[in-house]
Protein backbone atom coordinates (compact mmCIF):
# COMPACT_ATOMS: atom_id res chain seq x y z
CA UNK A 1 0.00 0.00 0.00
CA UNK A 2 1.20 3.52 -0.82
CA UNK A 3 0.09 6.23 1.39
CA UNK A 4 1.08 10.01 0.85
CA UNK A 5 1.16 11.80 4.11
CA UNK A 6 0.19 15.70 3.49
CA UNK A 7 2.37 18.02 5.63
CA UNK A 8 3.87 15.30 8.14
CA UNK A 9 6.29 17.47 9.90
CA UNK A 10 3.63 19.20 11.63
CA UNK A 11 2.13 19.19 14.03
CA UNK A 12 4.46 17.41 15.25
CA UNK A 13 2.43 14.61 17.46
CA UNK A 14 1.46 13.67 14.26
CA UNK A 15 4.21 11.87 12.79
CA UNK A 16 3.14 8.94 14.89
CA UNK A 17 1.00 8.23 12.47
CA UNK A 18 3.46 7.81 9.59
CA UNK A 19 5.42 5.93 12.35
CA UNK A 20 2.86 3.54 12.68
CA UNK A 21 1.92 3.25 9.08
CA UNK A 22 5.15 2.37 8.55
CA UNK A 23 4.87 -0.55 11.32
CA UNK A 24 1.69 -1.76 9.65
CA UNK A 25 3.90 -2.36 6.19
CA UNK A 26 2.70 0.59 4.77
CA UNK A 27 4.90 2.35 2.27
CA UNK A 28 4.65 6.21 3.61
CA UNK A 29 5.77 8.87 1.32
CA UNK A 30 5.79 12.55 2.74
CA UNK A 31 4.56 15.12 0.95
CA UNK A 32 5.92 19.37 3.04
CA UNK A 33 7.30 22.20 3.42
CA UNK A 34 10.05 21.86 5.71
CA UNK A 35 13.33 20.51 4.57
CA UNK A 36 14.21 16.72 4.86
CA UNK A 37 17.07 17.58 7.96
CA UNK A 38 14.34 19.42 9.60
CA UNK A 39 12.11 16.08 9.97
CA UNK A 40 14.25 14.37 12.24
CA UNK A 41 15.37 10.57 12.50
CA UNK A 42 11.71 9.55 13.78
CA UNK A 43 9.99 11.02 10.93
CA UNK A 44 12.91 10.34 8.54
CA UNK A 45 13.01 6.51 9.29
CA UNK A 46 9.26 6.53 8.69
CA UNK A 47 9.39 8.02 5.58
CA UNK A 48 10.08 5.88 2.26
CA UNK A 49 10.22 9.26 0.72
CA UNK A 50 9.45 12.62 1.07
CA UNK A 51 9.05 15.34 -1.80
CA UNK A 52 9.68 18.97 -0.48
CA UNK A 53 7.64 21.75 -1.82
CA UNK A 54 7.78 25.20 -1.70
CA UNK A 55 4.37 26.32 -0.50
CA UNK A 56 1.29 23.69 0.34
CA UNK A 57 -0.96 25.92 -0.68
CA UNK A 58 -0.21 25.73 -4.67
CA UNK A 59 -1.61 23.22 -5.32
CA UNK A 60 -0.33 22.80 -8.91
CA UNK A 61 2.89 22.19 -7.30
CA UNK A 62 1.58 19.28 -4.66
CA UNK A 63 -0.18 17.80 -7.80
CA UNK A 64 3.42 17.53 -9.36
CA UNK A 65 4.85 16.32 -6.26
CA UNK A 66 2.38 13.19 -5.92
CA UNK A 67 2.58 12.37 -9.53
CA UNK A 68 6.23 11.93 -9.14
CA UNK A 69 5.63 9.82 -6.32
CA UNK A 70 3.13 7.98 -8.59
CA UNK A 71 5.23 7.59 -11.12
CA UNK A 72 7.64 6.25 -9.07
CA UNK A 73 6.00 4.04 -6.47
CA UNK A 74 3.15 2.87 -8.88
CA UNK A 75 -0.82 3.63 -7.88
CA UNK A 76 -1.44 5.69 -4.38
CA UNK A 77 -4.17 4.21 -2.33
CA UNK A 78 -4.39 7.00 0.39
CA UNK A 79 -3.89 10.69 0.34
CA UNK A 80 -4.69 12.19 4.08
CA UNK A 81 -3.28 14.73 6.67
CA UNK A 82 -5.69 14.28 9.09
CA UNK A 83 -5.58 18.20 9.46
CA UNK A 84 -8.81 20.78 9.21
CA UNK A 85 -6.10 22.97 7.04
CA UNK A 86 -5.62 20.62 4.11
CA UNK A 87 -9.06 19.01 4.11
CA UNK A 88 -9.90 20.39 0.81
CA UNK A 89 -6.27 19.96 -0.58
CA UNK A 90 -6.07 16.48 0.01
CA UNK A 91 -9.78 16.09 -1.45
CA UNK A 92 -8.30 18.00 -4.79
CA UNK A 93 -5.68 15.24 -4.83
CA UNK A 94 -7.55 12.12 -4.57
CA UNK A 95 -10.15 13.24 -7.29
CA UNK A 96 -7.02 14.12 -9.25
CA UNK A 97 -5.65 11.03 -9.22
CA UNK A 98 -8.75 8.72 -8.44
CA UNK A 99 -7.45 7.79 -5.13
CA UNK A 100 -10.05 6.14 -2.28
CA UNK A 101 -11.44 8.53 0.13
CA UNK A 102 -13.51 11.94 0.08
CA UNK A 103 -13.21 13.71 -2.72
CA UNK A 104 -13.97 17.99 -3.48
CA UNK A 105 -17.88 17.67 -3.87
CA UNK A 106 -18.07 15.35 -0.58
CA UNK A 107 -16.82 18.17 1.85
CA UNK A 108 -19.67 20.61 1.39
CA UNK A 109 -21.54 18.91 4.01
CA UNK A 110 -18.39 19.36 6.21
CA UNK A 111 -17.48 22.92 5.21
CA UNK A 112 -20.41 24.88 5.08
CA UNK A 113 -22.76 25.56 8.58
CA UNK A 114 -25.80 25.78 6.72
CA UNK A 115 -25.43 22.27 5.17
CA UNK A 116 -24.78 20.57 8.50
CA UNK A 117 -27.47 21.81 9.75
CA UNK A 118 -29.95 20.05 7.39
CA UNK A 119 -27.97 17.06 8.52
CA UNK A 120 -28.63 17.36 11.79
CA UNK A 121 -31.87 18.00 11.35
CA UNK A 122 -32.35 14.81 8.95
CA UNK A 123 -30.45 13.00 11.63
CA UNK A 124 -33.04 14.01 14.00
CA UNK A 125 -30.89 15.76 16.57
CA UNK A 126 -32.06 18.86 18.29
CA UNK A 127 -30.05 22.10 16.76
CA UNK A 128 -31.06 25.71 16.92
CA UNK A 129 -32.28 27.96 13.89
CA UNK A 130 -30.32 29.43 11.67
CA UNK A 131 -29.96 31.86 9.13
CA UNK A 132 -27.71 33.02 6.04
CA UNK A 133 -26.84 36.04 5.74
CA UNK A 134 -24.91 37.52 2.64
CA UNK A 135 -26.17 41.25 2.44
CA UNK A 136 -27.20 43.61 5.09
CA UNK A 137 -30.91 43.47 4.43
CA UNK A 138 -30.35 40.02 5.33
CA UNK A 139 -28.41 40.81 8.54
CA UNK A 140 -31.07 42.89 9.57
CA UNK A 141 -33.95 40.43 8.94
CA UNK A 142 -32.25 37.80 10.35
CA UNK A 143 -32.13 39.45 13.67
CA UNK A 144 -35.33 40.59 13.71
CA UNK A 145 -36.43 36.87 13.06
CA UNK A 146 -34.05 35.42 15.45
CA UNK A 147 -33.35 38.10 18.54
CA UNK A 148 -30.82 39.13 20.01
CA UNK A 149 -27.79 37.96 21.72
CA UNK A 150 -26.69 35.91 17.84
CA UNK A 151 -23.88 34.29 16.85
CA UNK A 152 -21.92 35.34 14.04
CA UNK A 153 -19.99 32.67 11.81
CA UNK A 154 -18.21 32.55 8.45
CA UNK A 155 -20.73 30.02 7.00
CA UNK A 156 -17.69 28.21 5.38
CA UNK A 157 -14.85 28.10 8.22
CA UNK A 158 -13.81 25.91 11.11
CA UNK A 159 -13.55 26.99 15.12
CA UNK A 160 -14.11 30.42 16.57
CA UNK A 161 -12.00 32.37 13.91
CA UNK A 162 -13.77 35.64 12.52
CA UNK A 163 -17.00 34.95 15.14
CA UNK A 164 -18.79 37.42 16.83
CA UNK A 165 -21.64 37.74 19.50
CA UNK A 166 -23.98 39.81 18.98
CA UNK A 167 -26.01 41.39 22.03
CA UNK A 168 -26.43 45.11 21.18
CA UNK A 169 -27.07 47.29 18.39
CA UNK A 170 -23.68 48.68 19.09
CA UNK A 171 -22.25 45.13 18.18
CA UNK A 172 -24.49 44.96 15.28
CA UNK A 173 -23.19 48.26 13.90
CA UNK A 174 -19.42 47.51 14.43
CA UNK A 175 -19.68 43.70 13.02
CA UNK A 176 -21.65 45.29 9.30
CA UNK A 177 -18.36 47.55 9.16
CA UNK A 178 -16.00 45.11 9.81
CA UNK A 179 -17.62 42.03 8.06
CA UNK A 180 -18.69 44.30 4.73
CA UNK A 181 -20.45 41.55 3.13
CA UNK A 182 -17.38 40.45 2.41
CA UNK A 183 -18.12 36.77 2.67
CA UNK A 184 -21.20 34.39 3.88
CA UNK A 185 -22.08 34.51 7.39
CA UNK A 186 -24.52 31.83 9.29
CA UNK A 187 -26.29 33.22 12.29
CA UNK A 188 -28.00 31.91 15.06
CA UNK A 189 -29.27 32.32 18.55
CA UNK A 190 -26.23 32.88 21.36
CA UNK A 191 -27.32 29.61 23.79
CA UNK A 192 -27.51 30.66 27.46
CA UNK A 193 -25.87 28.70 30.34
CA UNK A 194 -24.64 25.95 27.36
CA UNK A 195 -21.72 23.67 27.93
CA UNK A 196 -19.48 23.25 25.08
CA UNK A 197 -18.52 19.36 24.53
CA UNK A 198 -18.03 17.02 21.88
CA UNK A 199 -19.03 13.50 20.60
CA UNK A 200 -15.59 12.17 18.83
CA UNK A 201 -14.28 8.96 17.28
CA UNK A 202 -13.39 6.98 14.12
CA UNK A 203 -15.40 4.93 11.50
CA UNK A 204 -13.86 2.28 9.43
CA UNK A 205 -14.23 1.26 6.08
CA UNK A 206 -17.86 0.88 6.33
CA UNK A 207 -18.59 3.55 8.01
CA UNK A 208 -18.90 1.71 11.68
CA UNK A 209 -17.84 3.59 14.68
CA UNK A 210 -15.09 1.67 16.14
CA UNK A 211 -13.71 4.54 18.65
CA UNK A 212 -15.83 6.91 20.79
CA UNK A 213 -15.41 9.48 22.70
CA UNK A 214 -16.22 13.13 24.15
CA UNK A 215 -14.84 15.55 26.15
CA UNK A 216 -16.00 18.81 27.99
CA UNK A 217 -14.77 22.31 27.69
CA UNK A 218 -14.37 24.83 31.12
CA UNK A 219 -15.26 27.93 28.08
CA UNK A 220 -16.62 28.19 25.30
CA UNK A 221 -13.78 28.81 22.93
CA UNK A 222 -15.43 32.51 21.81
CA UNK A 223 -14.91 33.48 25.39
CA UNK A 224 -11.86 31.59 25.73
CA UNK A 225 -9.72 33.88 23.18
CA UNK A 226 -11.83 37.17 23.67
CA UNK A 227 -10.97 37.44 27.08
CA UNK A 228 -7.87 35.13 27.37
CA UNK A 229 -9.09 33.05 29.94
CA UNK A 230 -7.52 30.38 31.37
CA UNK A 231 -7.81 26.85 29.43
CA UNK A 232 -9.21 22.81 30.10
CA UNK A 233 -11.30 20.41 28.69
CA UNK A 234 -11.31 17.04 30.08
CA UNK A 235 -11.75 13.61 28.20
CA UNK A 236 -14.32 11.27 29.63
CA UNK A 237 -14.73 7.91 31.36
CA UNK A 238 -18.24 7.49 29.94
CA UNK A 239 -20.10 9.16 27.79
CA UNK A 240 -23.36 10.22 28.51
CA UNK A 241 -25.87 7.99 26.56
CA UNK A 242 -28.43 10.59 25.10
CA UNK A 243 -25.24 12.21 23.88
CA UNK A 244 -24.21 9.01 21.98
CA UNK A 245 -27.52 8.45 20.85
CA UNK A 246 -27.31 12.14 18.85
CA UNK A 247 -23.84 11.65 17.66
CA UNK A 248 -23.98 7.87 16.21
CA UNK A 249 -27.32 9.23 14.49
CA UNK A 250 -25.08 12.36 13.07
CA UNK A 251 -22.43 9.95 12.12
CA UNK A 252 -24.73 7.42 10.37
CA UNK A 253 -26.17 10.38 8.49
CA UNK A 254 -22.96 11.85 7.53
CA UNK A 255 -21.73 8.80 6.08
CA UNK A 256 -18.15 9.42 6.36
CA UNK A 257 -16.07 6.28 6.19
CA UNK A 258 -12.14 5.93 7.00
CA UNK A 259 -12.04 8.79 9.33
CA UNK A 260 -11.72 10.42 12.24
CA UNK A 261 -14.64 12.58 13.43
CA UNK A 262 -15.13 15.71 15.83
CA UNK A 263 -18.70 17.06 16.29
CA UNK A 264 -19.23 19.93 19.00
CA UNK A 265 -22.16 20.04 20.82
CA UNK A 266 -23.89 22.64 23.65
CA UNK A 267 -25.46 20.63 26.86
CA UNK A 268 -28.31 22.78 28.02
CA UNK A 269 -29.26 23.25 31.62
CA UNK A 270 -32.05 20.77 31.16
CA UNK A 271 -29.85 18.07 30.22
CA UNK A 272 -30.33 18.23 26.25
CA UNK A 273 -28.38 19.10 23.74
CA UNK A 274 -28.32 20.72 20.71
CA UNK A 275 -25.65 20.38 17.69
CA UNK A 276 -23.60 22.80 16.34
CA UNK A 277 -20.91 21.90 14.28
CA UNK A 278 -19.46 18.17 12.23
CA UNK A 279 -15.65 18.57 12.13
CA UNK A 280 -14.89 15.73 9.81
CA UNK A 281 -11.28 15.09 11.43
CA UNK A 282 -9.71 14.73 14.60
CA UNK A 283 -10.02 17.29 17.19
CA UNK A 284 -6.92 19.68 17.43
CA UNK A 285 -3.87 20.01 18.94
CA UNK A 286 -2.81 17.14 21.46
CA UNK A 287 -6.54 15.91 21.99
CA UNK A 288 -5.34 12.62 20.04
CA UNK A 289 -2.89 11.96 23.24
CA UNK A 290 -5.17 12.56 25.38
CA UNK A 291 -7.25 10.16 24.00
CA UNK A 292 -4.37 7.92 24.20
CA UNK A 293 -3.63 8.51 27.75
CA UNK A 294 -7.62 8.29 28.56
CA UNK A 295 -8.62 4.79 27.43
CA UNK A 296 -4.90 3.31 27.01
CA UNK A 297 -4.75 2.92 23.67
CA UNK A 298 -2.65 4.20 20.45
CA UNK A 299 -4.95 5.23 18.00
CA UNK A 300 -1.92 6.26 15.29
CA UNK A 301 -1.36 2.28 15.50
CA UNK A 302 -5.52 1.85 15.42
CA UNK A 303 -5.64 4.03 12.41
CA UNK A 304 -2.98 2.23 10.82
CA UNK A 305 -4.50 -1.22 11.05
CA UNK A 306 -8.41 0.12 10.23
CA UNK A 307 -6.26 1.39 6.44
CA UNK A 308 -4.76 -1.94 5.60
CA UNK A 309 -7.96 -3.72 6.27
CA UNK A 310 -7.20 -4.98 10.14
CA UNK A 311 -9.98 -4.63 13.15
CA UNK A 312 -9.36 -2.09 15.86
CA UNK A 313 -8.23 -3.63 19.16
CA UNK A 314 -10.29 -2.81 22.67
CA UNK A 315 -8.06 -2.15 25.32
CA UNK A 316 -8.80 -4.07 28.47
CA UNK A 317 -7.71 -1.01 30.95
CA UNK A 318 -9.87 0.17 32.87
CA UNK A 319 -10.67 4.01 31.38
CA UNK A 320 -9.79 7.10 33.50
CA UNK A 321 -9.99 10.92 32.50
CA UNK A 322 -7.61 13.02 31.13
CA UNK A 323 -7.32 16.52 31.79
CA UNK A 324 -5.60 18.67 28.94
CA UNK A 325 -4.65 21.97 30.83
CA UNK A 326 -2.23 25.08 30.09
CA UNK A 327 -1.12 28.18 31.62
CA UNK A 328 -0.89 31.11 29.90
CA UNK A 329 2.72 33.15 29.82
CA UNK A 330 0.69 36.49 30.49
CA UNK A 331 -0.27 35.50 34.34
CA UNK A 332 1.69 34.18 37.38
CA UNK A 333 0.69 31.09 38.41
CA UNK A 334 1.25 29.34 42.31
CA UNK A 335 2.47 26.61 40.92
CA UNK A 336 4.72 25.81 38.18
CA UNK A 337 5.51 22.52 36.35
CA UNK A 338 8.02 21.25 39.08
CA UNK A 339 4.90 21.54 41.37
CA UNK A 340 2.50 20.26 39.61
CA UNK A 341 4.98 17.09 38.70
CA UNK A 342 5.58 16.96 42.59
CA UNK A 343 1.56 17.01 43.35
CA UNK A 344 0.07 14.43 40.33
CA UNK A 345 3.29 12.44 40.28
CA UNK A 346 2.98 9.64 37.05
CA UNK A 347 -0.65 10.89 36.48
CA UNK A 348 1.25 13.64 34.48
CA UNK A 349 1.56 12.05 31.33
CA UNK A 350 2.81 14.92 29.19
CA UNK A 351 3.76 18.51 29.10
CA UNK A 352 4.51 20.63 26.26
CA UNK A 353 4.69 23.97 24.98
CA UNK A 354 2.03 24.60 22.74
CA UNK A 355 2.89 25.86 19.05
CA UNK A 356 2.74 29.37 18.52
CA UNK A 357 -0.94 28.50 16.06
CA UNK A 358 -2.78 27.07 19.00
CA UNK A 359 -1.38 29.10 22.23
CA UNK A 360 -3.36 32.22 21.86
CA UNK A 361 -6.23 30.48 21.41
CA UNK A 362 -5.06 27.52 24.57
CA UNK A 363 -2.60 29.26 25.97
CA UNK A 364 1.09 28.63 26.23
CA UNK A 365 2.39 25.85 28.57
CA UNK A 366 0.21 22.66 28.52
CA UNK A 367 -0.10 19.63 30.48
CA UNK A 368 -1.96 15.95 30.42
CA UNK A 369 -2.69 14.50 33.43
CA UNK A 370 -5.07 11.49 34.30
CA UNK A 371 -7.74 11.36 36.97
CA UNK A 372 -9.77 8.79 38.58
CA UNK A 373 -12.66 11.09 39.87
CA UNK A 374 -14.53 14.09 38.97
CA UNK A 375 -13.17 15.66 42.55
CA UNK A 376 -9.44 14.92 41.15
CA UNK A 377 -10.48 16.77 37.89
CA UNK A 378 -11.69 19.65 39.63
CA UNK A 379 -8.35 19.49 42.02
CA UNK A 380 -5.71 19.09 38.67
CA UNK A 381 -7.59 22.39 37.25
CA UNK A 382 -8.17 24.35 40.48
CA UNK A 383 -4.23 23.42 41.48
CA UNK A 384 -2.82 24.50 37.81
CA UNK A 385 -4.86 27.33 36.90
CA UNK A 386 -4.48 29.01 40.78
CA UNK A 387 -2.60 32.57 40.25
CA UNK A 388 -0.22 33.90 42.28
CA UNK A 389 -2.12 36.78 44.83
CA UNK A 390 -1.40 40.86 43.86
CA UNK A 391 -0.38 42.44 46.29
CA UNK A 392 -1.69 45.96 46.81
CA UNK A 393 0.88 48.97 46.45
CA UNK A 394 0.81 51.17 49.73
CA UNK A 395 0.43 54.95 48.66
Amino acid sequence: MNFILISPYYPSNFQAFAHQLKGAGVTVLGVGEEPYDQLGPYLQNSLTEYYRVNNLEDSDEVKRAVAFLFYKYGPIDRIESNNEHWLELDAELREQFNVYGNKTNDLKIVKYKSEMKKLFKKADVPVVEGRIVKTNIDLYKSINELGLPVIAKPDKGVGSAATYKLSSEEDVRQFKEEWGEAQVYFLEPFVEGGVLCTFDGLVDQKGNIVFQSSFTYNVPTLELVKGQLDFAYVIQKEIDSKLETYGKRIVETFGMKERFFHIEFFKLENGDYVALEYNNRLAGGYTIDLYNFAYSIDLFAQYASLVTGGEFKESDVKNQFCVGITQRDAYAYQHDTNAIYERFGDRVRFEQRMPDAFAELQGNQFYAINAESHEEVDEIIHFVHERKKEIPLCI
